[in-house]
């Protein structure tokens, strides 16, 4: 099952890349004798090579090691190749080992862009280009050499004899392929050594004793690229159902040739719903579409239960205010989908669990035991065979899917880790993970960074409530903590996510540049949006009340200084309103991709 894909050519594993003055040359060098491959400079054409071509010894071309290529991407007059400078090896995934990229690189391929092309089009790829330099700072992202990471340990294992012959990036599920769209030009080319598939999420894995046993305990999860984005741009469903923040999550152990697994997901409301950002904390949920919900959640559960069987729904969300009229909408839409193979319960995690009280979670493990016990999880003997399967999956939601929903999951994989060590005759029956702490504490600190990693490709900083994942109670330390990050999300998701965002559409084809569209540049504004600058406003807020109160000093020698008081007083105030009331077009904003309302 665990074997190596046998593919009839294998990936190129370390290559150096020569930058000569009309082409770039990717040439291995892990001993595969294969050709090389030519990237034209000048339109991004693509082209297999013997031989390397002749310098001149005025220009000698640059050259650094690579260690994949992760596609080309066509912007308006020139492409962009993007590789791998840099990796590190993490572990061992399934006996293959698992690498995190830690550098990108982009290099154009835009000669054709100069002099002869339009200014605004020149202009235009600028722009774009800058979006670019975002997209090398993406994080969480792996790949393997060996072994298809965008597969659970139960369909890796369902793969026929000739599925597993194929070239990796066939075997792939696309909705996990992070550089899918970045791909196409390679498939095209039909360059199958050079397409290395990479995937978002995290990686987690420890070994510890139990007696004389040794587990192997792996956390792997994967980022849906359907509806992918920041965490007040991209909220519900799209018209197909797709959610925003959908999260595989895996864990996997492996004890005495025995390997188990356990498959949970994520994912935002699959209702059309948004919060657009306004400068307020908590922007207003508003639904779109509302008539559409039904259709949408029908969508979105019909492709669930064809990938993982039965659904377990697990509502988060408070009861009031503005995410309690969104739950009341999810649990009418809901009624249209639950059945036999789905099913929806709502758990207010606020007002059962407080702040502190996460312990309460075991009022919601009883509500869902018998769903776990039924439908299980996958677990395969030393022979490799099937001795049981997965044959549901828990659905968690709150409205971010990241903080009440990585503790829950943490707690349910608790459960289940517990349940297959009884199984494998490691644990009693009244055995538990509590009573060996060095199982404990890894165990903890796996799923604290798990759910940290996830909450930083989402909303940009760690997770909140994560001290309670990491040491199982609430600390000080971490309430502060989680106060910093409330406010770091409010100036990301305020002031830089639109820009991430348009980096994210970019990359992953959800905004195909051609030249047939409007060739507007994409960061022309008019109206008030032209001068509407949030520094420059709050530069004046202050300065109206420096003055107000310098004017109020003098008041005491010059009755007309609290005239001008009242009067500079009035004017930041003025400022200020206005601000609030168009708080919107002092954000920083998405220009590729406009919110439905």
């Amino acid at each position: 099952m665990m074997e190596k894909a046998d593919s009839a050519q294998k990936l190129y594993t370390r290559m150096r890349l020569w930058e000569f003055p009309d082409q770039y040359v990717i040439e291995p060098t892990d001993g595969s004798c294969g050709s090389s491959l030519s990237v034209s400079r000048v339109d991004g054409s693509m082209k297999l090579i013997d031989e390397l071509p002749q310098s001149s010894s005025i220009r000698v071309p640059k050259i650094r090691t690579i260690f994949g290529v992760i596609g080309l991407l066509k912007l308006l007059a020139g492409c962009y190749l993007i590789v791998i400078t840099d990796c590190d090896c993490v572990g061992s995934y399934l006996g293959h080992p698992l690498f995190r990229i830690s550098s990108l690189k982009v290099f154009p391929c835009d000669r054709s862009v100069d002099s002869s092309s339009v200014e605004q089009q020149k202009k235009m790829e600028a722009e774009f280009s800058g979006l670019l330099n975002v997209a090398e700072k993406t994080s969480g992202l792996f790949f393997s050499y060996d072994t298809n990471l965008t597969l659970s340990t139960q369909r890796l294992h369902a793969l026929g004899d000739e599925s597993r012959l194929l070239p990796l990036w066939r075997q792939a599920e696309p909705r996990f392929l992070w550089n899918n769209y970045l791909l196409e030009v390679l498939i095209d080319n039909k360059l199958d050594p050079y397409l290395l598939p990479v995937i978002q999420g995290s990686f987690q894995n420890f070994q510890a004793a139990i007696g004389k046993d040794i587990v192997d305990v792996t956390l792997i999860a994967r980022r849906c690229t359907r509806r992918t984005g920041t965490r007040l741009w991209r909220r519900g469903a799209d018209s197909d159902g797709y959610v925003a923040n959908f999260v595989e999550s895996e864990q996997i152990i492996q004890l005495n040739g025995f390997t188990a697994s356990f498959v949970q997901i994520r994912g935002s409301i699959p209702l059309l719903w948004e919060q657009i950002v306004d400068l307020t904390y908590k922007p207003k949920f508003e639904l779109v579409k509302l008539e559409e919900s039904p259709r949408v959640a029908d969508r979105h559960f019909l492709d669930l239960r064809k990938k993982y069987g039965a659904v377990l729904v697990i509502d988060l969300v408070n009861t009031h205010g503005g995410e309690g009229y969104l739950s009341e909408k999810f649990a009418n839409a809901m009624e249209q989908v639950t059945g036999d193979d789905v099913r929806y319960l709502h758990f207010d995690f606020h007002q059962i669990c407080g702040h502190v009280h996460f312990e309460r979670l075991s009022i919601l493990y009883e509500q869902i035991s018998d769903f776990l016990d039924k439908n299980g999880y996958m677990l395969v003997n030393e022979k490799g065979e099937k001795m049981k399967e997965q044959l549901g999956v828990v659905r968690t939601n709150c409205i971010d899917c990241l903080d009440r929903t990585n503790v829950t999951q943490s707690m349910i994989a608790r459960k289940i880790l517990e349940s297959q060590l009884r199984r494998l005759g490691i644990f009693g029956a009244e055995e538990t993970i509590s009573s060996h702490p060095n199982l404990d504490d890894s165990f903890k600190i796996i799923w604290a960074n798990h759910g940290d990693d996830i909450s930083t490709q989402y909303s940009g900083t760690p997770a909140l409530k994560g001290d309670f994942v990491r040491y199982g109670q609430r600390t000080i330390q971490g309430v502060l903590k989680d106060g910093w990050n409330a406010l770091l999300r409010y100036y990301l998701n305020n002031f830089v996510d639109g820009t991430k965002q348009d980096s994210i559409d970019l990359l992953q084809g959800h905004y195909i540049v051609s030249v047939s569209r409007d060739m507007t540049p994409t960061t022309q504004k008019g109206g008030l949006e032209a001068i509407a600058s949030f520094p420059l406003a709050l530069s004046l807020v202050m300065a109206g009340f420096f003055f107000a109160a310098l004017s109020l000093r003098q008041a005491r020698y010059d009755i007309r200084h609290l005239f001008f008081s009242i009067l500079w007083a009035g004017l930041s105030i003025a400022i200020a309103g206005f601000v609030r009331a168009n708080g919107r077009i002092f954000c920083n904003r998405p220009r590729l991709h406009k919110p439905r309302s």
